[in-house]
């Protein structure tokens, strides 16, 4: 009992810090999610082919953003580490550094925009919906530069254990998404109705908001002003930005192939009319949402795991690890337990279309199956991230998702190969297929390398003594 009660209260302890640390990172994701939540529930109540623009738009924009987030959390681990370490001397270049590269990937984002309509066209997207789906993406593109820029600097200052101004000035962008959304929308105030594409402006006016406040704070509060980010600018220096590239590319590269699986299933379903794509978006921005959550606690996990090894605590880092997974899997029971019990609830915020609303409620018990294997995936390969770990969990999520989840969703849902078409549902089993694989591979790569600390750090203490 005593022993029990030892475990429990070094748990909780855990879990306050790594509450700490994902807190404030959760409320910047939910306010983040919650910029498309507010795109998607309004431009639905516009009309169901604003709706299903923005969902097609939203499939082509969120992989390539989530590509850039992913690269650019190579300075979380990479600051993490030296702060811990008590290296923060070092901490300005590397920084500045990763500036350098959020401009130069901004750059390709806006490349990649600004031909999506060959993306259209290449899955015989219908004129119309293709027509306002471009207009929606090249208006979001003014804001492209100011994401990645906040980013950058978002990540600094998770890696110092600050994570509290990621989520204030997200939830200010999202208060002013709303209006903004209103106005440009319906066409208030002498603005132009301009429907769904709207919201694009709309979300390009918060992304320099959220950029220009995060700079402001770290040119300005008193502990990154010790860290002199702004004291100088440094020229490229291609030996750093490499070094940065090889460890964020995989860590992009892996977010990119796991989110790039849902927006290619949201592109087939393009297909099959308006009334199916908006069914699909309404299960998927609402999982999405809630994902947010177990994406949070990684990133916390990423944190917490990359202090802890750069101040030489291996043990605690692999206690993080598996506590932050368990905190994970708590949080999937209350997120699968709202899309099984109260879909309707659900669906009634994004709809009042019947028919769409029915789709979406049977596609949320598939979201709702793959919540423990999405949790688990997500918070190991955070922890995996803190041990600077990126190119095999890289690999092993190109497998689940480009060699699993996307033949059998097709085969399944598009074929009569081994039954009839299934339509949404067979790509829907096809993605929860793919979590559940890569749940497995990643769970067996963290043990693996907890495994491998451990030895190293018993070898050095051998070596000392």
């Amino acid at each position: 009992m005593r022993n029990n009660l030892s475990a429990f209260a070094r748990y909780r302890g855990e879990l306050g810090e790594l509450m700490y640390l994902a807190g404030p990172i959760m409320g910047a994701q939910l306010a983040t999610t919650g910029m498309s939540f507010v795109d998607t529930s309004m431009a639905g109540q516009y009309s169901a082919l604003d709706l299903a623009s923005i969902a097609l738009g939203s499939s082509i924009w969120v992989p390539v953003y989530l590509l850039i987030r992913g690269i650019l959390m190579a300075i979380t681990p990479t600051v993490a580490h030296l702060y811990g370490a008590r290296q923060t001397g070092e901490i300005a270049g590397q920084v500045r550094q990763g500036l350098w590269i959020a401009l130069l990937l901004s750059l390709l984002a806006l490349g990649f925009i600004y031909q999506s309509d060959v993306v259209l066209q290449w899955l015989q997207v219908g004129p119309a919906m293709a027509g306002k789906t471009l207009e929606y993406l090249k208006a979001l593109a003014w804001g492209v530069p100011a994401i990645c820029l906040f980013q950058a600097l978002t990540c600094y200052c998770e890696g110092m254990g600050k994570t509290k101004p990621g989520m204030v000035f997200s939830f200010i962008a999202l208060a002013l998404n709303i209006p903004l959304n209103y106005v440009l929308i319906y066409g208030k105030f002498g603005f132009p109705e301009l429907g769904g594409v709207g919201c694009g402006y709309a979300t390009a006016v918060c992304f320099w908001a959220m950029f220009l406040m995060m700079a402001a704070y770290t040119m300005l509060a008193q502990q990154h002003r010790k860290i002199g980010l702004f004291d100088q600018w440094d020229l490229p220096s291609l030996n750093i930005i490499a070094s940065q590239l090889t460890l964020g590319v995989p860590i992009g590269l892996a977010i990119f192939f796991e989110a790039s699986i849902f927006s290619v299933v949201a592109l087939l379903i393009g297909k099959l009319g308006a009334i199916v794509v908006a069914g699909h978006q309404i299960a998927l921005n609402f999982s999405s949402l809630t994902f947010m959550v177990p994406l949070s606690l990684s990133m916390g996990l990423t944190i917490s795991v990359g202090q802890a090894l750069g101040a030489g605590k291996t043990a605690q880092a692999a206690y993080s690890s598996y506590a932050g997974i368990v905190t994970t899997l708590v949080s999937a029971t209350l997120s699968a337990a709202v899309m099984l019990f109260l879909p309707g609830v659900v669906t009634s915020i994004y709809t009042q279309n019947t028919e769409v609303a029915i789709l979406a409620s049977q596609l949320l018990v598939y979201a709702a199956l793959f919540q423990y294997a999405d949790g688990i995936q997500i918070a190991a390969n955070g922890a995996l991230r803190g041990y600077k770990d990126t190119r095999v969990p890289m690999a092993m999520i190109l497998f689940a998702c480009w060699g699993v989840a996307l033949p059998l969703g097709y085969i399944l849902g598009l074929t009569d190969w081994i039954v009839a078409p299934m339509g949404p549902h067979g790509l829907w089993i096809g993605l929860v297929s793919a979590l559940t694989m890569s749940a497995i591979l990643l769970t067996l790569r963290l043990r693996a390398i907890i495994g491998r600390h451990r030895v190293s750090a018993a070898d050095n203490m051998a070596m000392s003594s």
